[in-house]
């Protein structure tokens, strides 16, 4: 039978707000580039908890995936797909991959005539993600 989990609403909301806080670097552009790009190249604490938390959740759906794998909702997927490709950033990342750190460098080079493009579309994706996890949230309410 097919059932939303207690966490998944709270999995897509919470990825979409971390998507949509991309509209800062539409607003400010030096300031984002800087405040990532010193995320990056500082390793602090703060980078070591976003790391450690965006791959749980990635994990996490992942198993949800799985675990359902004869009864998977359709956007289930995008736990697999989007778990996936997160978890090869964040490994890049943190194994400093060159042709990874080059591309990041890029994404956040504040003169690049790409520079909205890019980032409209993480917050396209952030609201389609974040409106999927009100539907889920309501959706798991209207269930209980």
């Amino acid at each position: 039978m097919k059932k939303i989990a207690f966490y998944e609403p709270w999995f897509f909301l919470l990825f979409g707000i971390f998507h949509l806080h991309r509209i800062w670097g539409i607003i400010d552009r030096e300031s984002y580039a800087d405040f990532w790009i010193g995320i990056l190249e500082s390793r602090n604490a703060f980078y070591y908890v976003l790391m450690i938390v965006l791959a749980m959740f990635c994990l996490l759906g992942i198993i949800s995936f799985f675990k359902n794998i004869h009864h998977n909702y359709w956007w289930r997927w995008i736990y697999v797909a989007g778990g996936s490709y997160l978890l090869f950033d964040l490994f890049a990342i943190c194994a400093r991959l060159k042709f990874w750190n080059e591309l990041l460098l890029w994404m956040y080079d504040t003169t690049s005539p790409y520079w909205n493009t890019i980032w409209l579309m993480f917050i396209l994706l952030g609201g389609f993600v974040f409106c999927l996890g009100i539907k889920l949230l309501i959706d798991y309410q209207s269930k209980k």
